[in-house]
């Protein structure tokens, strides 16, 4: 594995981390019927208790811990150099979608909830670097193929 991929993988799973971090202590606030801390600076409490904090009765906080531990774990297989260009695809696919979903729940927290919550909007940022790091790891990756002689 090049040097430069493994950096991704590593940055990918910190990263990730981060996210099930920021995502589980807003699980636990949703499961403890407890207002999200954001020191006044925001309406977390607001938009926590908005009809758009669940799907299907499963709080999103509880899909954001599922989905970033699927993510690092991606990014473990990926620094193991397990699953080739295939799982660097799998990986993009997944930060995309998650990205996708995030920037749909950003609208509605400006647009529809008229509230903003900085934990949701540090989530954003989290899963947009995963995002932005998995192309990385996918284009390097393309990269290393197309140079290689036949």
């Amino acid at each position: 594995m090049s040097v430069e991929r493994s950096i991704t993988a590593k940055a990918l799973i910190l990263l990730s981390l981060a996210g099930v971090a920021i995502s589980g202590y807003l699980a636990y606030a949703k499961f403890a019927h407890a207002d999200p801390f954001c020191a006044g600076l925001t309406s977390c409490a607001q938009v926590a208790a908005s009809p758009y904090a669940e799907v299907r009765g499963v709080p999103v906080a509880l899909l954001g811990v599922a989905y970033y531990a699927l993510l690092a774990g991606l990014g473990v297989l990926l620094w193991q150099g397990r699953g080739g260009d295939s799982l660097g695809l799998a990986l993009f696919g997944v930060a995309l979608a998650g990205t996708l979903y995030s920037a749909y729940l950003t609208y509605v927290e400006f647009f529809v909830i008229h509230a903003v919550c900085l934990w949701c909007l540090a989530s954003a940022a989290v899963t947009a670097a995963v995002l932005g790091l998995s192309l990385v790891g996918l284009l390097a990756g393309g990269q290393r193929v197309a140079n290689e002689a036949p």
